[in-house]
């Protein structure tokens, strides 16, 4: 039953890759806005119903994209932070990577908050996440180890508290095209550790 319910997985998550693989292919080709679902199917030759059963909207196959492509980078970058002399370098060096990667794929940040933003909000603590507030976790907890970041506070809520003014950056960073992304991160960051004191 095990073997059966791991090769079902397997399947699973083989068309969802496939999926999201032939979208960006016709993403690349025509734009974001101008590909249908219809399309999406065609090219991957299953049933539209099938991508409607794994990707309910066109959105959803960006956000599958960009949170795999954060769990792929994140073995490297851990090396790299880990590098880093200390907790506020090593925040410093993901959000900046995360800048970069985001000024790269402006064209997909707008349907990725959407669809974010868009979901139930009972699900929002149990479904679709990106993996960003555990590394933030696994980030402070270590900076609390080493006494750089406060511990009257769990870690976890610290996470989440920075995970959102992330988010918060990311949106306002989308919405007006003149601003810089690293130096909205580098913003919230020092935000974060310092508080709004004089």
């Amino acid at each position: 039953m095990e073997a059966e319910n791991s090769r079902r997985e397997r399947k699973r998550q083989q068309t969802m890759e496939r999926l999201v693989a032939c979208a960006f292919e016709l993403f690349s080709q025509y734009g974001y806005e101008a590909v249908t679902m219809e399309q999406i199917a065609q090219r991957a030759d299953l049933a539209k119903g099938t991508l409607y059963k794994y990707f309910p909207v066109k959105e959803a196959l960006v956000t599958h994209r960009m949170h795999a492509d954060l769990a792929a980078a994140l073995p490297s970058m851990q090396q790299q932070l880990a590098d880093a002399p200390d907790c506020a370098t090593r925040l410093r060096l993901f959000l900046r990577a995360s800048a970069s990667y985001s000024e790269e794929r402006r064209e997909y940040i707008g349907p990725y908050i959407q669809h974010r933003l868009c979901r139930p909000i009972a699900s929002m603590g149990t479904e679709n996440r990106s993996g960003l507030d555990r590394i933030y976790l696994q980030l402070l907890a270590a900076g609390q180890q080493s006494g750089e970041i406060r511990a009257d506070i769990a870690a976890s809520h610290l996470a989440r508290h920075l995970a959102f003014l992330h988010m918060g950056a990311l949106m306002y960073w989308f919405k007006t095209p003149e601003s810089s992304l690293q130096q909205g991160y580098d913003e919230i960051l020092d935000l974060f550790l310092q508080g709004a004191r004089t």
